[in-house]
């Protein structure tokens, strides 16, 4: 499964705005800084997460936005699929279910992307932001990034396969 900036960036968001559910809304300028974002797409980005009724924005000096459920109600599938559509890798379930019952001769390969497309909704699906901000708190009491890597690059590294010798 490949996921887009932007919807890395909106996981990112999210998170912040789970780990600081109790405290009101959050500005998006803090939101930006504290995760590394770039402030205009991000405002985009919330946008969409607001028409989808994710977050909703507060005016006023202590305006900004604020989660409109509980972090454990709001499961990584919702956002991810908001943001790049389908979790699959090799495309929708409908999809494959289709190539599986015409293309016999693939039948099996089908199958199989099928079984990865399910196993990979299934955790992503029962995963809640809560679940995924209850362990991440760093220890040195330190807010933001505290790696220089660019997680999308991260992301890549873990996700190619290696050349050469195995």
């Amino acid at each position: 499964m490949k996921i887009s900036q932007k919807g890395l960036y909106a996981l990112q968001a999210m998170m912040r705005l789970a780990r600081r559910y109790n405290e009101g809304a959050i500005r998006i300028r803090d939101i930006a800084y504290d995760e590394g974002l770039p402030e205009k797409f991000l405002e985009l980005i919330l946008l969409e997460m607001k028409n989808a009724r994710m977050v909703e924005s507060v005016r006023g000096a202590k305006g900004g936005y604020r989660l409109r459920r509980p972090p454990s109600e709001i499961y990584l599938a919702e956002i991810i699929r908001l943001m790049d559509g389908a979790l699959a890798p090799f495309g929708d379930a409908e999809q494959l279910r289709a190539l599986i019952e015409s293309d016999v001769e693939h039948r099996a390969l089908y199958q199989v992307f099928l079984d990865v497309r399910d196993a990979a909704a299934r955790i992503l699906e029962k995963t809640s932001l809560a679940d995924i901000i209850k362990d991440d708190t760093p220890k040195s009491g330190k807010k933001g990034r505290t790696r220089k890597e660019n997680p999308t690059q991260v992301l890549s590294m873990v996700a190619t396969p290696r050349r050469g010798k195995d």
